[in-house]
């Protein structure tokens, strides 16, 4: 199975975003992106890709005991960016590196499971929007994210999630994502 570690957005923190999203979607060219679904929204710790369902229950114990390690912390939806004309995206405020912290800690639960993981890279907190194609530029919809910033919440989880990929091959079917696991950080419960 596809499985990834993130942090999700409370509800009240998506609300906002998605007040701000819906005003992208009024610019010139916005149909032309593939708007990512509300309930999709997460902060990717760790993509792991294929897992044996054989590895999930050694890698469930190391994700809690990476959880168990590290405190909750403050963090926000600001601002936003753009991966190229790929990816539009809403990042990060607040202790962000603590939120690198429980990256790194998920991806070492991973490795130690024995889960091939790619090269160590610099963690950038990002939450996807939307997806294009090259046209249009997503210059203007990350500059019109510019000032956004939503309300401070307290990150208390880290969750396993699996991705289910489409397998209709119906036009514009996206992945739908399931929790498989949850844990609490130190201290939270």
């Amino acid at each position: 199975m596809r499985l990834f570690a993130a942090v999700l957005p409370p509800s009240a923190a998506a609300d906002e975003l998605a007040r701000a999203a819906d005003k992208l979607k009024h610019l010139p060219g916005a149909a032309d992106l593939r708007w990512t679904l509300r309930e999709s929204w997460h902060f990717t710790l760790a993509f792991m890709s294929e897992v044996a369902d054989t590895t999930v229950p050694e890698l469930s114990d190391r994700l809690s005991r990476a959880a168990r390690r590290t405190p909750p912390f403050p963090l926000s939806l600001h601002a936003g960016g753009h991966f190229g004309d790929r990816a539009l995206w809403a990042g990060a405020k607040g202790d962000v590196e603590t939120l690198r912290l429980l990256a790194r800690r998920a991806d070492a639960a991973a490795r130690k499971s024995g889960i091939t993981m790619e090269e160590h890279r610099h963690y950038r907190p990002h939450l996807t929007l939307a997806r294009g194609r090259g046209e249009p530029s997503l210059r203007p919809y990350a500059d019109a994210l510019a000032d956004f910033g939503g309300a401070q919440w307290t990150v208390t989880e880290l969750t396993l999630v699996r991705s289910n990929l489409p397998v209709s091959g119906v036009p514009g079917e996206r992945p739908r994502y399931e929790v498989v696991g949850r844990w609490p950080l130190g201290g939270a419960g």
